[in-house]
């Protein structure tokens, strides 16, 4: 299953309960059966009390988690043209109960955040109370080259950036660094790559009966104070005002325009964002723009329920299969997208994607 768990002794009969990702050849992206061990195991220990907080981190120097498997699915879809494949609706199913409790966690769940943090790695550290990045950390949400979308709550986190950044970074995939991450939000603290032991030796000697939430911010705070001259410098708040002033438009057509017009711009991070959306997904884009239209107004449920039916109707779309099929199958980087001219795509099939694929109740009525 590609997940490890392990407990640890602290004082007074405490246990710190660590969940590492397994699966360092795919930058630990999640399986199924990695997020059922996750969701049954993180369950458990909500439950006992001698656990006093959880460390959730990823094997290998490289990534913390790189996404989700969307080769398995993807391969699932080619078997079921134009219709849900079953593996599918429980995958997202799975993977959205866990992200909504690690959001709703009742006790300290730490996320190490380090390396590459895409996608469904987003997903989980997101949730987390403690969301730690490194030096080497890069994240990222980049659907919009896949033919998906930002989900894993990705309508509820970049829909509360400030100004236009979270269109920005669903729109590009733009990967952002440490000092970014703590500027947007997205991050707690900045530690340095090799500080983990340190952190778990603190937590094992914090005093968890007494002013713990104190002990375990006073432990932060000093290990914060060491590493804070590997912070790097800040990419997008510098570039904010006018990113904002870009993406002040009325539709995703023109937002699509005035960003790709950028390819050959004299800063490099701009002329990057306008390569990539110019390679993306057309369909992705306006799901982009309408997801973070729509979550504005919704509770951290609603966010999952409405990105349940959005996934789900990716599956039974050409634009899903067909990207994954360019980047990570047979890797061509040529995706022929069905619908390939952005100003192009019927209202009704974006509002489709929007569309419950079921009969009855909500899969996830219950969260």
């Amino acid at each position: 299953m590609n997940v490890i768990f392990e407990e640890l002794s602290g004082q007074h009969g405490a246990r710190i309960g660590i969940a590492s990702l397994d699966a360092e050849p795919s930058l630990n992206a999640l399986s199924l059966p990695m997020i059922e061990a996750l969701d049954a195991q993180l369950r458990s220990w909500a439950a006992d009390p001698e656990i006093v907080c959880v460390l959730l981190r990823g094997e290998g120097p490289k990534a913390f988690c790189a996404g989700g498997d969307v080769v398995q699915l993807v391969q699932a879809c080619r078997a079921h043209p134009g219709e849900v494949p079953p593996l599918a609706t429980r995958f997202f199913a799975d993977e959205y109960r866990l992200d909504h409790l690690i959001h709703t966690y009742p006790k300290p769940l730490l996320c190490w955040a380090h390396g590459h943090v895409l996608g469904g790695g987003m997903g989980l550290m997101q949730g987390a109370s403690i969301r730690i990045v490194t030096p080497s950390s890069r994240l990222a949400m980049p659907e919009i080259s896949i033919g998906l979308y930002p989900d894993v709550g990705g309508s509820w986190f970049l829909s509360r950036l400030p100004g236009k950044l979270g269109l920005f970074l669903g729109l590009t995939a733009t990967q952002i660094n440490a000092r970014d991450a703590l500027d947007l939000g997205l991050a707690d603290r900045f530690l340095a790559d090799d500080q983990q032991p340190d952190l778990l030796k603190g937590l094992q000697q914090l005093n968890w009966q007494e002013q713990s939430a104190l002990q375990l911010n006073s432990l932060l705070q000093a290990l914060a104070h060491e590493a804070e001259v590997e912070l790097p410098d800040a990419q997008l708040l510098p570039r904010r005002d006018y990113l904002d002033h870009l993406l002040d438009v009325a539709d995703l057509p023109s937002a699509w325009r005035a960003i790709t017009a950028l390819h050959g711009d004299h800063d490099p991070l701009l002329a990057r964002a306008a390569k990539t959306l110019a390679a993306g997904c057309p369909l992705s884009a306006h799901l982009v723009w309408e997801q973070l239209q729509r979550a504005r107004h919704l509770s951290l449920a609603q966010v999952f329920q409405q990105e349940y039916s959005m996934s789900l109707n990716c599956c039974r779309h050409p634009e899903f299969p067909e990207g994954v099929r360019a980047r990570l199958l047979d890797k061509d980087n040529a995706p022929r997208w069905h619908w390939a001219d952005v100003a192009a795509i019927p209202p009704a099939v974006i509002e489709a994607h929007f569309q419950s694929t079921w009969n009855g109740s909500h899969p996830l009525a219950d969260l």
